[in-house]
C-alpha cells in the first residue's frame, strides 16, 4: 500500500496543491517535482545520477515542446500584426445569425483548426473573445470553447499529444520500455505503432465526438437561452450531427493513412470547407433562429471586461489572404511527412543528441528541422514578406510570443523532469519496478477486464492535475500500456483511450481555464467555468471507455 500512494506522488502532489491548496501551476510544478524526486532518491532508491539525467533528459523534451508552442503562437501574433486574424474572425459574422450555428462553426470547426495547428490552450483563448465579439455572453463563450475543445486535442500542435507524449511516454531508462518493445516490432516500428494508436483514437471518437456539437447548443440554450430550454438545442440536432462528422469522418481517413500530425488540422479545415456553405444555404439549419435573451436579462456571472487585443492598424486583408499562412503550415507539414518525398529524410538528418546522460544510459535527441516549429517559424517569415511587415512588427510579434511562454517554459521545465523521474524509477536500489509499472500490477489485480471502462478517466485526471494533454500520455501511456498487457488486451487500443481521456481531461485543466477566464475577463470565475465543463468531461471520458470496452468485446 505505502508502495502505491509513493508511487501515486506526482498525481497526489498536483492534486493537493492545484485543486485543494489553489497553489499556482508554477509552485505546484515545482513543488511536486521536489517531492518526486525526494520520494524516488529515498524509498524507491533510484540513483541521483538517474534522477539528475532524467531532469536533463525531461529538459530536453520540454525544449522540443516549448519549441513548437513558440512557433505557434509567433505565427498567431504575426497574424494579429497583419490583421488576418480580424478578417478570419469578421467572416465568420456573415455566415449565420443562429447563435447555434455560430457556436458549431467558431468553436467546434474553427476551434479544431486551431488546435491542430497549435494546441496547449490556443483554441480557447482564441474562441472565446471571438465569440464574445459576436455577442455571446463572456461565461458561455469560455465555458463552451473548453468544452468544444476536446476531439482534436488528441491530434493538437501537429500531434504533439501522441508524437510527444505517448512515444515519449513508453521510453524507460532511454530506450523502449521492455514490455513495450515486443509490440511496437510487431507492430513494423514505433512510427507504425502510433499510426495505428491514432485509427484506433478516432474509430472511438467517431461516435464520443460526432456528438459534441450537438451537446454544446443544448448547453447553451439550457444555460444561457431565455427559456433554459434543452429543447431549443435539441431543435438543431440535424446540423450538429452534420458538423460533428464533418470534422470526425476526415479525421478517422487522416489518423489512419497519414499519422497524427493532421487529423486536426485537416478534419478542421475540410469541416469548415464542408459546413460554412452549408450554413450559408440553410442546409439542416433550424428554420427559428436562436439567440441569447437582451442583456438587461443577462445573470450578473454570465459578465465579464473582454481584454483588448491591440488591433492592428493596417487595412485588413482578403479572405483569401488572411487564410494563406494557415494553409502553408498544412502543406508544408504535409509535404515533410511523407515517405515518399525526400524532405522528411533531409529535414531528420540534423540531430541533436545527448547520448547515456551522466553514464546512466538514458538519451535524447531533438531534430529542429523536422519538428513542427520550424515549419512554423518558416511560414512566419514567408508572412512577412506576404505582408510587406515591417520589422519592428515582426520584433514586436516576436517579443509578445516570448513573454507569453515565460509561464509556460517553467512550468514544462518543471513538469516534464518529473514525469521522466517517475518513468524512469525502474533503474532502483529497492528491488521495485518504476513507479507506472508498480500502478499497472495494483491497477490490473483491482479491476482486471474491466479496465477499458476506467482508462479515459486516467487520462483525464493526468490532463486535469498536469495541465496538458501532451504531459498525461507522457505520464501514464506505460502505465495503460502495462495494465493492458497484465490482462491481456490490446495495449494499442487501451493507449487509445488514455488519449481520449487527455481529451476530456482539457475541458476542466486547471492552466487551460485560467487562461481562457483571462482573456474575457473572467478572472476569479475559474470554478463557476470548471463546474460548467465538468458533466461534459464526464460524458466524454465515460462515452469512450463504454465504446472502447464495446470495440474491444467484438475485435
Amino acid at each position: 500500500m505505502l508502495q502505491t500512494i509513493v508511487a501515486l506522488t506526482p498525481v497526489l502532489s498536483v492534486m493537493i496543491l492545484l485543486v485543494v491548496l489553489k497553489v499556482s501551476a508554477v509552485k505546484a510544478m515545482t513543488i511536486s517535482l521536489l517531492a518526486t524526486a525526494f520520494l524516488a532518491f529515498f524509498y524507491w532508491q533510484v540513483p541521483i545520477r538517474v534522477i539528475a539525467a532524467s531532469t536533463l533528459e525531461g529538459l530536453m523534451i520540454g525544449l522540443s515542446i516549448l519549441y513548437i508552442v513558440f512557433g505557434a503562437i509567433l505565427l498567431l501574433n504575426t497574424l494579429k500584426m497583419t490583421g488576418a486574424i480580424d478578417t478570419i474572425r469578421r467572416s465568420f459574422m456573415k455566415i449565420s445569425k443562429d447563435r447555434r450555428v455560430q457556436l458549431i462553426i467558431i468553436a467546434w470547426l474553427f476551434g479544431a483548426f486551431i488546435e491542430g495547428a497549435a494546441g496547449f490552450g490556443t483554441p480557447a483563448a482564441i474562441g472565446a473573445p471571438l465569440l464574445v465579439v459576436l455577442g455571446f455572453p463572456p461565461l458561455a463563450a469560455v465555458a463552451l470553447a473548453l468544452i468544444a475543445d476536446s476531439s482534436p486535442v488528441s491530434f493538437g500542435a501537429v500531434g504533439t499529444p501522441v508524437v510527444v507524449g505517448v512515444e515519449q511516454g513508453l521510453y524507460e531508462g532511454g530506450q523502449l520500455a521492455p514490455v513495450v518493445a515486443p509490440y511496437v516490432e510487431q507492430a513494423g516500428g514505433m512510427d507504425a505503432f502510433i499510426q495505428q494508436v491514432s485509427s484506433y483514437v478516432m474509430q472511438v471518437d467517431i461516435f464520443t465526438g460526432t456528438l459534441m456539437p450537438l451537446i454544446l447548443v443544448m448547453l447553451m440554450t439550457r444555460f444561457f437561452g431565455e427559456n433554459r430550454s434543452w429543447k431549443e438545442g435539441l431543435k438543431a440536432w440535424k446540423f450538429a450531427l452534420f458538423a460533428g462528422l464533418s470534422f470526425t469522418v476526415p479525421a478517422l481517413i487522416v489518423a489512419t493513412f497519414l499519422g497524427p500530425e493532421f487529423p486536426s488540422i485537416f478534419g478542421g479545415l475540410i469541416g469548415l470547407a464542408i459546413v460554412v456553405p452549408a450554413a450559408k444555404k440553410g442546409f439542416l439549419v433550424p428554420k427559428e433562429t436562436w439567440d441569447f435573451p437582451d442583456r438587461k436579462a443577462w445573470l450578473p456571472h454570465w459578465v465579464g471586461t473582454l481584454l483588448a487585443e491591440g488591433e492592428t492598424r493596417r487595412k485588413r486583408p482578403s479572405l483569401i489572404k488572411a487564410w494563406i499562412p494557415y494553409l502553408l503550415v498544412g502543406g508544408l507539414l504535409v509535404l515533410t511527412r511523407l515517405d515518399a518525398l525526400p524532405f522528411k529524410a533531409w529535414l531528420q538528418d540534423v540531430t541533436i543528441t545527448y547520448s547515456d546522460i551522466l553514464g546512466t544510459g538514458i538519451s535524447e535527441s531533438l531534430q529542429p528541422f523536422y519538428l513542427p516549429g520550424f515549419v512554423f517559424i518558416v511560414v512566419v517569415l514567408a508572412t512577412y514578406f506576404l505582408y510587406n511587415m515591417k520589422i519592428s512588427e515582426l520584433q514586436s510579434a516576436a517579443s509578445q510570443s516570448g513573454r507569453a511562454l515565460i509561464g509556460t517554459a517553467i512550468t514544462l521545465f518543471t513538469a516534464v523532469p518529473m514525469v521522466r523521474i517517475f518513468i524512469n524509477s525502474g533503474t532502483n536500489g529497492a528491488g521495485l519496478d518504476s513507479m507506472p509499472m508498480e500502478l499497472a500490477a495494483t491497477a490490473s489485480s483491482a479491476i482486471g477486464g474491466e479496465w477499458p471502462l476506467v482508462a479515459p478517466f486516467i487520462g483525464a485526471l493526468g490532463s486535469f492535475i498536469s495541465g496538458s494533454a501532451t504531459f498525461s500520455n507522457m505520464m501514464f501511456s506505460l502505465f495503460q500500456f502495462s495494465v493492458a498487457d497484465q490482462i491481456q488486451l490490446d495495449p494499442a487500443r487501451i493507449v487509445a483511450l488514455q488519449i481520449l481521456g487527455s481529451n476530456a481531461g482539457n475541458m476542466i485543466c486547471v492552466l487551460n481555464v485560467v487562461a481562457a477566464a483571462s482573456v474575457a475577463g473572467l478572472v476569479g470565475k475559474e470554478g463557476t467555468i470548471i463546474r460548467m465543463t465538468l458533466l461534459p468531461m464526464l460524458y466524454y471520458a465515460g462515452f469512450a471507455g463504454i465504446i472502447g470496452y464495446i470495440i474491444l468485446l467484438i475485435v
